[in-house]
């Protein structure tokens, strides 16, 4: 499989785990006011540590030789994906309002994913996993 493959995989990956979570804390927090702003934040950090294993280890084949560089670099990587994160909760939030449906919400979900996925490669490979 090539590399290129395996990071459409672990995308894919990390999206599911994404809204899988999103699901499961929107269930959990239904009648709350905040809702959709706690499930977007809980399912973007369980994707965004799922996401960070995998691609340390499979597509940057990136390993740490101490715990503060384990640190520095996950939070590099956590870094990059604030503004990645911003296009995908606008496109989420964009959709839930203009469709008013869970299932359009997702779809916004995965378009915004999709394209900041895109954009997060690039930066973590140019500005995260390098050799300091």
């Amino acid at each position: 499989m090539t590399k290129s493959m395996l990071y459409v995989a672990f995308a894919i990956i990390a999206t599911i785990v994404n809204l899988f979570t999103q699901e499961i804390t929107s269930n959990l927090f239904h009648h709350h006011q905040y809702e959709i702003v706690v499930s977007m934040f809980i399912g973007t950090l369980a994707g965004l540590i799922v996401k960070y294993l995998l691609d340390k280890r499979f597509i940057f084949k990136f390993e740490t030789k101490s715990q503060q560089q384990s640190f520095t670099t996950f939070l590099l990587y956590s870094l990059m994906g604030i503004i990645t994160t911003l296009l995908f909760w606008i496109t989420e939030y964009t959709f839930d309002i203009w469709f008013e449906t869970k299932t359009m919400r997702y779809v916004g979900a995965v378009i915004g994913l999709s394209l900041g996925y895109v954009a997060k490669y690039y930066l973590d490979k140019k500005y995260v996993f390098i050799e300091r």
